[in-house]
């Protein structure tokens, strides 16, 4: 292990390299050694034509120079391969302008495929992905048109008459990583960091493809002071290590200070989290919460999704429900925005790697996620809008192996304004962009998967609540004070199918106080 400032990790480099990156928006960025080469490729115009891969691709959710989007500026990057870019805006954009060819892949299918990679098996092999966006036969996962011209990366495979897609390897030049501490052996340390990731994968990806593996970490430490639990990558797979302090000017990007409660060395009491302000979030919110029952195993996906284990909080329920979050999390309460994928009191932290082995074998109870586009068909879009792409994230492994899938979101976007009180609800102003849609820009959940393997869906809006049946989209529930016909169907591309038994939504819902609702 050789210890360098970022300047010299950033000509490590070299042009036309895979280079493979760590972090989770908030979480885990080799922040100053993207930073470096971005300085680097400004002056020299080296390193260029990059093939990047990444997880839950580093952002703060704008187009600042931070994480990816250091990454964004022209020339840059030949090609990416990556499963979310949601926090990083201006990268996700430049892939949506087609600057340069981009797949997405389900992030538990590249976690996997970097343990593939590792082992120099093949690819990975897996049901996770069909008639989804990702499938050859719809997209092959290409998230723009330059991709369209590129060698596929994935092939559909009939293994003992099942259908299958195989993602297939690629050998990874250079991984960069954060860490907390390295000794002086080069042994790495994640004891602050409050999530594992895909760290230990990427490490070892690049060493087992004759690669390079560098390391950002806040500290160099004696060899021998280190926990050996703590130490998850050990050094025989570290080349070079980059000291750099956290910027503790970005807020919550980075996790940048110690946090005891974020990493498992000390439980806060539940009482500090806020409840947030009531709005036609929190309605979706409260309404996603009456859909869990006690004793579930629940993913909370980014979004608004997050805010459930806020109102479960606030109605005293959080200990009769466990978390679970595809970056390792399990129990305790998820914290949103930046900070996604991280959790006060959590009672474990694994790998994502590890955690997808259980979300694809069926673990889970339930999952809330994010509602975008949904269409005539149930199908929902949550990764791809006009020019920017976000990639699905772990979105496509949960919804294809959980069997109860709740999804939220407003019913319009883009301006929409609403009055509640405690008549129930009044749209002020009607949001310009319609989300129940004739057809959905991208399939990241296919409700033809769905129907087949007799999952139950909901969709739940401020507004209204629907459910997937094998006939379409049926209209289950509408809130209190809300007009059929002017507030639903004139706002929705398609008419869905009307319940026999169609029922008016809780009213507490809409209440400003505490609901009193219990986990049944």
């Amino acid at each position: 292990m050789k210890i360098i400032d970022a300047n010299e990790a950033a000509k490590l480099i070299k042009s036309n390299q895979t280079l493979a990156v760590s972090g989770s928006g908030g979480s885990g960025s080799p922040e100053a050694i993207l930073k470096a080469i971005l300085k680097r490729y400004k002056k020299t115009k080296s390193p260029k034509n990059l093939t990047v891969t990444a997880g839950i691709s580093p952002g703060n959710l704008t187009y600042d120079d931070v994480g990816m989007n250091c990454l964004a500026e022209p020339g840059i990057v030949g090609k990416a391969m990556c499963a979310h870019l949601g926090m990083g805006k201006k990268f996700g954009t430049a892939i949506g302008e087609n600057q340069f060819p981009a797949f997405g892949i389900p992030l538990g299918v590249y976690t996997h495929l970097l343990r593939a990679i590792a082992g120099k098996k093949p690819g990975v092999l897996t049901h996770v992905g069909l008639n989804t966006f990702v499938d050859p036969r719809i997209e092959g996962a290409c998230e723009n048109e330059k991709a369209k011209k590129e060698k596929p990366v994935v092939e559909l495979i009939d293994i003992g008459g099942e259908e299958k897609l195989l993602y297939k390897s690629f050998p990874i030049n250079v991984s960069i990583l954060k860490a907390t501490y390295a000794d002086t052996k080069g042994n790495l340390s994640l004891e602050w960091e409050p999530i594992i990731g895909e760290q230990f994968q990427l490490a070892a990806a690049a060493h087992n493809s004759g690669g390079i593996v560098i390391a950002e970490v806040e500290k160099i430490v004696e060899y021998g002071s280190l926990k050996a639990k703590d130490v998850l990558i050990p050094a025989r797979l570290v080349d070079y290590v980059v000291v750099s302090k956290p910027d503790r000017s970005m807020g919550d990007y980075n996790i940048p200070k110690h946090t005891p409660g974020l990493v498992g060395k000390k439980r806060i009491e539940l009482s500090e989290i806020k409840p947030i302000e009531l709005s036609e979030r929190k309605i979706c919110a409260r309404r996603a919460m009456m859909e869990l029952h006690k004793g579930v195993l629940v993913n909370l996906g980014v979004g608004m999704p997050e805010l459930v284990a806020n109102v479960i909080n606030e109605e005293g329920g959080i200990s009769d429900m466990t978390l679970s979050i595809e970056t390792g999390i399990t129990g305790g309460v998820a914290q949103n925005g930046v900070t996604f994928g991280v959790a006060y009191n959590a009672d474990s932290i694994i790998g994502d790697a590890d955690m997808f082995d259980l979300y694809d074998g069926g673990v889970l109870d339930c999952a809330v996620l994010g509602l975008a586009e949904v269409d005539k068909e149930g199908n929902v879009n949550v990764s791809k809008f006009g020019k920017r792409v976000t990639g699905p994230g772990g979105f496509i492994n949960i919804t294809q192996n959980t069997p109860k899938i709740v999804f939220i979101g407003t019913f319009t976007s883009s301006g929409l304004d609403v009055k509640i009180n405690s008549r129930g609800l009044t749209i002020k102003n009607e949001g310009k962009v319609k989300k129940f849609i004739n057809k959905v820009q991208q399939i990241t959940f296919s409700a033809k998967n769905a129907i087949k393997n007799k999952q139950d869906i909901t969709y739940v809006t401020e507004r209204a609540v629907f459910k997937l049946t094998p006939k379409g989209v049926e209209l289950v529930e509408i809130a209190p004070n809300v007009d059929l016909k002017k507030d639903i169907f004139e706002n929705m591309e398609f008419k869905p199918i009307i319940s026999k038994n169609l029922k008016i939504m809780d009213k507490k819902i809409f209440s400003p106080h505490k609901m009193g609702y219990k986990l049944k």
